[in-house]
Order: C-alpha cells, then sequence, then structure tokens
C-alpha cells in the first residue's frame, strides 16, 4: 500500500473516531448513542489494522482484532442486555443541554489542540496527528459522564474515553506492549460487568438508573 494512502487512511479514521464522539454528545437517545459506540470502536480498529500494516507490528494486528470482537461485538451486546434486563427508557437524562454539550465538545477540542500541539511536533511517527484527536475524545468521553445521568450512558462516555486512549497509545509508541493491552481489554470486560450489577441494583432500588438520585441519598 502507498505511504501516502497509509497515512491519510491513518488520520481519516482517527478525524471519524473524534467525529462519532461530536456526535455522541448531540445524541438524545440511548441506542443511537451505542451505535456510535460500535463505530468509533469499529473506527479505532481500522486505525490499528493500518498501522500495524504500515509498521509491519504483529501485536498491533492482534490489538486491532481485539478491539473488533471486545468493543463492537460483545460489549454493545451487553449493553444491550442490561438496558432489556432493567427496561431503561431509551430517552436520555442531560444535565447539559446538547446546545451547551456541542460548545463544550468545541471548546475540549480547541484546547487540546493547544495542549497536545508542542508535543506533536516533537514526535517522528506517520500518527502523530492522532495525538490531538485523542487527547479531545477522552475529554469528550469525560465530558459526557459528567453531564449525562443515567448510569449506562456514563459507561459509553467511559468507553469513549478509553477508546481516545488507546488512539493515543498508539499514536505516540506504536502501541502498548501486548501484556498491557491484555489488561487493559480485561479491565474494560471486569467494569462493564461491575458497572451492569451496579445499574442493576440502582433499577431495584429506585426503580431508575439516573445516578442523580444516589447524589440526593447521599445529601439526605
Amino acid at each position: 500500500m502507498d505511504p501516502i494512502l497509509t497515512s491519510n487512511l491513518i488520520d481519516i479514521f482517527a478525524v471519524s473516531m473524534l467525529l462519532t464522539s461530536v456526535l455522541a454528545m448531540a445524541s438524545a437517545r440511548m441506542r443511537p448513542l451505542i451505535k456510535l459506540f460500535v463505530l468509533q470502536s469499529f473506527f479505532l480498529a481500522a486505525f490499528e489494522f493500518t498501522v500495524a500494516y504500515s509498521q509491519d507490528e504483529p501485536h498491533i494486528y492482534v490489538m486491532a482484532a481485539m478491539t473488533f470482537g471486545i468493543k463492537v461485538i460483545l460489549i454493545p451486546r451487553m449493553l444491550q442486555y442490561i438496558m432489556a434486563r432493567i427496561r431503561v427508557d431509551d430517552e436520555l437524562s442531560l444535565s447539559v443541554g446538547i446546545p451547551g454539550s456541542m460548545l463544550l465538545s468545541t471548546g475540549l477540542i480547541l484546547f487540546s489542540y493547544y495542549v497536545s500541539e508542542p508535543l506533536v511536533i516533537t514526535l517522528t511517527t506517520e500518527e502523530r496527528n492522532s495525538l490531538v484527536l485523542s487527547f479531545a475524545i477522552m475529554l469528550i468521553g469525560l465530558q459526557m459522564m459528567t453531564t449525562r445521568r443515567k448510569a449506562i450512558t456514563e459507561v459509553v462516555g467511559l468507553l469513549m474515553a478509553e477508546n481516545g486512549l488507546f488512539l493515543g497509545a498508539i499514536a505516540l509508541s506504536n502501541g502498548m506492549p501486548f501484556i498491557v493491552e491484555l489488561g487493559a481489554f480485561i479491565d474494560v470486560l471486569m467494569a462493564i460487568i461491575i458497572i451492569g450489577i451496579f445499574a442493576f441494583r440502582i433499577n431495584k432500588s429506585f426503580d431508575s438508573v439516573d445516578t442523580t438520585l444516589l447524589r440526593r441519598l447521599k445529601e439526605e
């Protein structure tokens, strides 16, 4: 594959990941939000595969396969199963409206560029431009966790932030050591299981998965 084409594909997949994060902040329903996470994870897997091909790094091929199997197939099914079991409403509960969320996302992207650009110019890898995007994706994921009230949407925010972390790791050093990657995937799966149990308990106790109910309980 032509090196210029490979470099362009790397940038396209990274930009597509950021775009899905921004669209997720504009989503008002839970199922489209999960579909956007699936799409973002697919772009991450494609990014990893392209980098693996470009750098001839076998362990990144494994990372791409794990990303596709776990984040594109397994985790979305787990989230849908949790939603079906607790019969959660598809409508999102927002603490910041969609216009405000989009404005905050724009500010976070500009902030990411301002903070990351001095580091980017010191890197020599083809993926160096993805570092700015990875930082923005992580911040937008954290924004989703703090501005969405339902436990499931906070999980999606965490997963999107984690996608940004993996993107940044590859941009900096062509991937983490395989044992670290494997541990990260296991941690993500364990987090989903624990949060699923947590969501079941919230729903059983309050007949809702709105996490603001827990904050009110703490205040009382």
